[in-house]
């Protein structure tokens, strides 16, 4: 028979079993990201497409979409991150607003990944003009940061200390409080600057943020082994397949097609599958459209679809 002792022993290790995991289970739920974006740079409907999936968007509100962005909250520390700075910056921080008020969480930062003008021409909304807001942190890799100090508009942004520029480093995590975020390099068009995504590292959990890249095989990373290492996979799902755009070499704009993506993924577990939220949909995507053919295949092999308003704790 078990002796008091060692009874007593173990009601106190399951005692501070289930404290340590209530404890875990209410920081992890302190820390989030919210999807407040799912589009391609130009937003669904997008200017200039008449076509009826486009015309629907035009004459149905609730059918639009924002252009691809996330926020990161952090309860413990009152602070709150925007990743990109896109054309529909007003509603998104509108959308963060409703979730935690400026009164209490500050804005600690913007976190960019290129110079594509649905990634970084929000930050026109923080200057002069509109906001006119006060050294709001903005981190971007070093090209990135030289584009934006040395072009206009956005050098007045800095001239005025609308923004103030944290140039990151490839693979370097900078730590805040609660989270660290860690860009790196991926293979994409670099007019202007370089592109990356980023590794945003929570109490408990783990995400990665890829929304441009070119094919998977031009990456010397393998995106199957990174989507085992990590929580959630927010990634590049910008077509469906090559047929969207007729008469446009898909070579020019070569994003890897969600068909694509799903033949690579197919010797994932169903729990790694489940790890992926596709996202940056252009406005020929039929993912766009909840109850499509292509949306409900997605589905039924175990992958996400980005939608906004999606929590993921971390």
């Amino acid at each position: 028979m078990m002796s008091s002792y060692a009874k007593w022993i173990t009601r106190v290790a399951l005692i501070f079993l289930v404290f340590t995991m209530n404890s875990l289970s209410a920081k992890n739920e302190k820390t989030f990201i919210e999807i407040l974006g799912v589009a391609q740079d130009a937003g669904y409907p997008q200017a200039g497409c008449y076509r009826p999936h486009c015309l629907k968007g035009w004459k149905k509100p609730e059918y639009r979409r924002s252009v691809v962005s996330l926020g990161l909250v952090d309860t413990v520390s009152k602070s709150k991150y925007l990743f990109e700075a896109t054309p529909d910056l007003p509603e998104q921080l509108y959308q963060l607003e409703k979730i935690v008020s400026s009164e209490e969480f500050d804005l600690k930062g913007i976190f960019l990944t290129h110079a594509h003008i649905g990634h970084y021409t929000g930050l026109m909304y923080l200057g002069h003009e509109s906001m006119g807001a006060s050294e709001v942190p903005v981190f971007a890799m070093p090209r990135m940061s030289e584009f934006l100090r040395s072009n206009g508009p956005w050098s007045q942004l800095v001239n005025y200390k609308n923004i103030m520029l944290y140039p990151l480093q490839d693979s370097r995590p900078e730590k805040f409080s609660n989270i660290e975020v860690t860009p790196f390099s991926v293979p994409h068009r670099e007019e202007y600057s370089e592109a990356v995504g980023f590794r945003i590292k929570g109490p408990s959990k783990t995400a990665i943020f890829i929304p441009d890249i070119d094919k998977w095989s031009r990456w010397d990373i393998n995106i199957s082994d990174l989507v085992k290492e990590v929580d959630y996979a927010i990634i590049d799902a910008t077509f469906f397949d090559g047929t969207e755009l007729p008469g446009r070499d898909m070579l020019k704009v070569p994003h890897p097609f969600v068909v694509e993506s799903m033949d690579l993924f197919e010797k994932l577990s169903n729990e790694d599958k489940a790890k992926i939220w596709f996202i940056h949909f252009n406005h020929s995507n039929p993912l766009l459209e909840e109850g499509s053919q292509q949306s409900l295949l997605v589905r039924s092999k175990g992958f996400n679809i980005a939608k906004e308003g999606v929590r993921l704790f971390l």
